[in-house]
């Protein structure tokens, strides 16, 4: 399972253990150079154990870990000093913004006028040059962690490791702080590992993802293909494919799952093996009356939950159940209730079928 493009870290045969129990278990992972790989995955996946071993402070039983082609165990003190790292709690020391900013380069031999034009540059980038004389502890949670991007990329790292840096933040100020941090990035184009997980921010920065689950790869690619197009059971589980209905292709191409048929543009089961029949909720639509084209399934309202700027509608067709994601304005628009008919309305397009080996 490998990145695509020119392969900037090289991850083979990785095994890392604790306790004797093998938690992470990787075969084969290529981080492609210059993009954002997002690393995504249920709690417990092995995500942060990876980005650990990549940062070189946790050590693998077996495998290898390789930047540009070299083991990156070969010179540790050179293979860090490539690279700079962000985490959930932004772990500033007690000094000003400045000196937190500038401590790395200081570290590293780079003199102090170098020091101050990067530090101010920066933290400018991130919009937070007029804290730069205030002391760490008199941050808000979100200035906080612009302090702490601002110190990662004032290292000019080549890669750069981040575990959910957005996550400890409110919503109001991280919606800025992504925006703020995708333009960066794609100005910067360091070679980027974001662990998260949540599913926009893995859609909105990401370039390429590669999905865990109980310390193994399970799939890899573009964000989207991997949320949309999940390779198994447990995968779409994962990433909220509300809809998962075990079924069969029969010989007229169509599909049944619960006695429904249902047509897709998917030709990767064969015929009469049995499958799983995929939607997500969000691609689900709901009339009143049966229009246009795709297949259009009369159901009945059973539950109706709201979910933000969402409402969620439980539905049965038939035998059938299914979960559909209807923006608040569409819905009231509907004017619909629990226990009335609608049609829903799929796609054949959006319906993803994965054969089923259970």
């Amino acid at each position: 399972m490998n990145g695509p493009g020119d392969a900037h870290l090289e991850i083979r045969d990785l095994v890392v253990q604790r306790g004797g129990v093998t938690v992470l278990e990787i075969d084969s992972l290529d981080i492609p150079r210059g993009l954002v790989t997002v690393m995504i995955g249920p709690n417990g996946s092995g995500k942060s154990t990876l980005l650990g071993a990549l940062q070189l402070v946790l050590h693998p039983s077996s495998g290898s870990l390789m930047l540009d082609g070299e083991p990156m165990d070969a010179d540790p003190v050179g293979t860090r000093r490539r690279m700079a790292a962000a985490f959930q709690e932004p772990l500033l020391l007690s000094m000003s913004v400045q000196s937190n900013v500038e401590l790395p380069l200081r570290l590293r031999g780079v003199d102090r006028r170098r020091r101050r034009e990067l530090a101010e540059h920066w933290l400018e980038r991130f919009g937070i040059g007029s804290l730069a004389r205030r002391h760490a502890r008199q941050l808000s949670g979100g200035e906080a962690q612009r302090v702490s991007l601002a110190r990662a990329f004032a290292s000019q790292p080549e890669v750069l490791l981040l575990d959910e840096p957005f996550a400890g933040v409110d919503a109001p100020t991280r919606e800025g702080l992504l925006e703020d941090f995708a333009e960066i990035v794609s100005e910067a184009r360091p070679t980027t590992v974001l662990v998260t997980h949540d599913r926009d921010e893995a859609l909105r920065l990401g370039d390429h993802a590669a999905l865990l689950i109980g310390g193994g790869l399970r799939q890899t690619g573009r964000p989207s293909e991997v949320f949309d197009r999940p390779a198994d059971r447990d995968v779409a589980e994962f990433v909220g494919m509300e809809n998962v209905w075990s079924g069969q292709r029969s010989e007229s191409g169509m599909y049944r799952a619960a006695g429904v048929r249902l047509a897709s543009t998917a030709k990767s089961v064969a015929l009469g093996a049995p499958a799983l029949i995929c939607v997500r909720p969000e691609r689900i639509v709901l009339m009143r009356e049966a229009e246009g084209e795709g297949n259009l399934l009369r159901s009945v309202v059973r539950t109706v939950r709201p979910r933000g700027p969402i409402m969620r509608a439980d539905l049965t067709s038939g035998r059938l159940t299914l979960t559909a994601d209807v923006p608040v304005t569409a819905w009231d628009e509907l004017g619909v209730s629990i226990g009335d008919e609608v049609t829903a309305r799929i796609s054949a397009d959006d319906i993803h079928v994965i054969e089923d080996s259970d």
